[in-house]
């Protein structure tokens, strides 16, 4: 239910479950912590996170939930992988981004979502807590009042107002949503490793401190 696709240095990691809207179990949890892992230590140097279908995830699978998924660890595990990651990480987002998905959706160097994705965490609602790290980045992306109207208030945001937020850095086509991943991956997957490393490091992560 996770779709490898490794070209050259550009891994692309698919959400392949779309007849249940990509929620994710456990054990696609784990698969995208170990080919997370795996693009660390190969060759990779630009991670394209993507769902199939017309959602991105619909967060955790219900039933998975009530088990417990949703207080699993994994999810802090999968966020804190993708932001190590020495390279450019992009999330593509094809469609709806909800519940705990948004923490890897958050993790990640940039966002891009096709028109009319909606956006929405609603821990409130549910009587969960939000992964550890996501309040810290997602503040840091659109301000603690906005974070709040997130997380506390309930608010569902298309992928338009989401950009003009600052939580999506580009809205594109469908058909195009890839191409533009890709076109943005172009630099980082033609650099030396060392290189591309080190200005990522340049760049400052505000709010990222307290879980990752």
């Amino acid at each position: 239910m996770i779709r490898v696709d490794a070209e050259g240095a550009v891994w692309t990691l698919t959400l392949d479950r779309p007849d249940k809207a990509n929620a994710l179990t456990a054990e696609m949890l784990a698969a995208l912590i170990d080919a997370v892992d795996r693009a660390q230590a190969g060759d990779a140097q630009v991670l394209i996170l993507t769902g199939a279908g017309q959602v991105f995830s619909a967060g955790a699978d219900l039933e998975a939930a009530r088990a417990g998924l949703a207080k699993s660890p994994l999810w802090e595990d999968l966020s804190a992988r993708i932001a190590a990651f020495d390279g450019l990480s992009i999330a593509a987002l094809n469609g709806t981004l909800a519940g705990g998905a948004c923490g890897m959706a958050l993790a990640c160097d940039l966002r891009l979502a096709v028109p009319g994705a909606k956006i929405f965490y609603p821990v409130m609602r549910l009587g969960f807590l939000p992964q550890p790290s996501d309040p810290g980045r997602l503040a840091a992306l659109v301000g603690p009042a906005r974070a709040k109207m997130l997380l506390m208030g309930g608010v569902r945001l298309r992928a338009e107002e989401a950009c003009a937020w600052g939580l999506v850095d580009r809205v594109c086509a469908p058909e195009a949503l890839l191409d533009e991943a890709r076109a943005l991956a172009a630099d980082a997957a033609g650099a030396a490793p060392a290189h591309l490393a080190a200005i990522k490091r340049l760049i400052p992560v505000e709010g990222a401190g307290s879980g990752s």
